[in-house]
């Protein structure tokens, strides 16, 4: 026993010993080049702040943008709001489509399935499931995006050395949380978003604003642990809005938009001196980033009117023209690339097999949904129900018939409308997360697919993508089914009654009816000592006793249509586009 104690423990620290080492360093450094990238939209003659803005019905959104990180390089791109950071660093990371023209590479090539699986991409908002503790999250996320040359026992303890790099480990038992939910803080929650891309040790990382909102302190861990991230080789892309001067300096590169545009691409160290030299200093001793998001928004101190600050704006990017772009142009021609070709490496389309991504999916859905399904609001909305109900059909028998079948069309409308609007939300509460998780590669769609159920509600939600509409659409289709269903209306017009054949609410109710009755059944008439057949009674007759199989089979086909319907919805989403040449 003793042996086999001392044999585990080896093991274990063999394997986190790996994990971190695996962390710490890659052995496929990227160089990432991106030259004259041009990426516009159209612009259609409805209102909005683009209107008349463009002849064309274009408007450009990145104008010309070039530049290079290198390996152990870390890149920041500085701009206003709307100046087009986060749609420059989309377009590098491989997940802008559109009218996107220029030329990006890595190492020397396009962006490929090999490259998807070799890049992290880290989105401002932190996209993760509330519910879930940091170690859940990330032994999930291990065990969907880690290929199956390792082992489960290995992925684990990866997710684990990533935690302990990144200072999760007192957190780790903390569930996420959101705006309405208690959990970790701000910092730590930034830091499982980074784990979540470090946990395949990417040798190109893109981060979107990852200060954004958080205090200085913890805005200096998080660069600072990027910056020891670059020191292992990695190729680091980032946007920041107004970082301090302490994290301006740690920045290799800063790339300065303005409108789309170009103004500085170079040093940090150098920037100040730069803008000097082209006659813009500034009065007083200032943050460095202060003082160059002044310049992107055509601020200085002599300046007051909009055509002032339009017109810095313009002789900024004409002096990027004349400084900076056409020496930028011949070192980007002159660097040849030194670093291995990672497309010779042998990857499978998925990093796992179908069935591993569809239990880790279902597993992890299960952890965060049982927590909304057998919430105390909806335990107590069905047994207030299920109490009501009691007491409202207390001691029916079979001589208020009329109760009976209306007993039963309630269970039938109510169990078909409480799971669907729970499945109605589902898509468009989780969007982002599955938007996040499929462009990066981690599983099927089918697979994720299909570790849900309530086809009907996720159909509705999947076409729609938007909780309020789909709520109302839901609503008008679950009112139609009622209607259509054989209990309201016994006398359908013919020219609306086929909806009673698309009608979950009218196959279950039938079911119901030949569950419980037989077609030479009596009961009591209203006349004296009188039997009648239940299956002449007329809210029956027009229903029918008849036809249970086929209604059992309408179900199921509804069930696969239903799904199918949303399956297909689904693939709009996830989809990485291709860069135009």
């Amino acid at each position: 026993m003793a042996e086999d104690s001392d044999i585990e423990a080896v093991t274990k620290t063999e394997v986190n010993s790996k994990a971190t080492a695996i962390f710490k360093s890659t052995d496929e450094p990227v160089l990432l080049k991106f030259v004259d990238v041009v990426y516009s939209v159209k612009i259609g003659n409805g209102g909005g702040c683009f209107r008349n803005k463009s002849s064309s019905g274009e408007k450009v959104i990145l104008n010309g943008i070039s530049g290079m990180v290198e390996p152990g390089e870390m890149l920041a791109m500085l701009g206003p709001s709307g100046s087009g950071k986060t749609t420059l660093l989309t377009a590098l990371g491989g997940r802008l489509g559109g009218h996107l023209a220029g030329t990006i590479t890595y190492n020397g090539k396009t962006f490929s399935n090999s490259m998807k699986r070799n890049t992290g991409f880290v989105t401002q908002d932190d996209v993760l499931y509330p519910q879930l503790t940091v170690t859940e999250t990330l032994v999930f996320a291990a065990l969907l995006r880690l290929p199956n040359s390792f082992t489960k026992q290995e992925k684990i303890m990866h997710a684990e050395a990533v935690m302990d790099q990144l200072g999760l480990v007192n957190c780790k038992d903390c569930i996420i949380g959101d705006p309405f939910l208690r959990g970790v803080s701000g910092g730590e929650r930034k830091r499982v978003s980074i784990g979540q891309e470090m946990l395949i040790n990417p040798s190109l990382l893109f981060l979107d604003e990852p200060t954004s909102g958080l205090d200085s302190t913890t805005a200096q861990r998080i660069v600072s642990t990027l910056l020891e991230l670059a020191n292992g080789g990695r190729t680091i892309v980032l946007t920041i809005h107004q970082p301090s001067s302490r994290l301006f300096y740690m920045f290799h590169k800063v790339l300065l938009l303005s409108e789309g545009s170009p103004l500085y691409y170079g040093q940090g160290s150098a920037a100040m001196d730069y803008f000097s030299s082209v006659g813009y200093a500034p009065s007083v001793t200032m943050n460095p980033s202060d003082f160059l998001l002044d310049l992107s928004n055509g601020v200085t101190s002599s300046n007051e009117s909009l055509k002032d600050q339009n017109l810095v704006k313009k002789t900024l990017v004409s002096a990027y023209k004349s400084n900076i772009a056409e020496k930028l142009r011949e070192e980007l021609n002159n660097n040849v690339n030194r670093h291995p070709d990672t497309e010779n490496n042998k990857f499978e389309r998925w990093p796992t097999t179908w069935w591993q991504q569809f239990t880790v999916l279902l597993q992890r859905g299960v952890k965060e949904r049982k927590h909304e399904s057998f919430s105390v609001l909806n335990t107590a909305e069905v047994l207030a129900v299920a109490v009501l109900l009691g007491l409202l059909w207390w001691q029916s028998d079979i001589a208020h018939l009329q109760d009976q079948i209306g007993f039963l069309f309630f269970i039938s409308g109510f169990w078909g409308l409480f799971p669907l609007y729970q499945a109605i939300f589902t898509f468009p509460q989780e969007r982002l997360m599955l938007e996040k998780e499929r462009s990066s590669g981690m599983y099927r769609l089918s697979s994720y697919f299909m570790s849900i159920s309530h086809a009907m509600g996720l159909a509705v939600g999947a076409l729609v993508m938007d909780p309020k509409t789909a709520a109302i659409l839901g609503s008008v289709i679950t009112l139609a089914f009622l209607l259509a269903g054989g209990y309201y209306i016994q006398h359908v017009p013919g020219f609306i009654s086929w909806i009673k054949y698309i009608s979950i609410s009218h196959y279950t109710y039938k079911l119901f009816l030949g569950s419980q009755y037989r077609t030479d059944d009596t009961y009591a008439c209203s006349e004296p000592e009188k039997v009648c057949r239940v299956g002449d009674f007329p809210a029956i007759n027009s229903v029918g006793l008849d036809g249970q199989f086929i209604s059992a089979v309408a179900l199921v086909l509804m069930l696969v249509v239903y799904k199918f319907i949303a399956y297909m919805a689904l693939t709009r989403i996830g989809a990485t586009p291709k860069l135009e040449k």
